[in-house]
């Protein structure tokens, strides 16, 4: 069984780390186009639009976004190791975890 976890975590790091590199070059080319596009567009006037100080930043609409994914997935983690405990005497192993 421990070599199967060592194998399960081994390809777990090596998806962690493909997802990193891509999304590093993704912001890399990101900021290579805001770049590019920026010194050829014209500036424009800023708007004064009527509430727009009261809309949230977009810094905290993410930030609120990934605290509710969290909370969303720490409680189907819950929800799956209970559903394990609760049919636990099925497989004859007790409640071993």
């Amino acid at each position: 069984m421990t070599s199967m976890s060592t194998a399960q975590r081994g390809i777990q790091d090596q998806i962690l780390d493909t997802v990193r590199t891509s999304q590093e070059v993704a912001i890399e080319a990101l900021q290579k186009w805001t770049a590019g596009v920026q010194s050829v567009t014209p500036s424009f006037p800023k708007l004064n639009l009527p509430y727009t100080d009261q809309l949230p930043k977009p810094e905290e609409l993410v930030s609120s976004a990934y605290d509710f994914a969290g909370q969303l997935l720490a409680a189907q983690r819950k929800f799956a190791q209970d559903v394990l405990q609760a049919t636990a005497p099925l497989s004859g192993k007790g409640d071993e975890a």
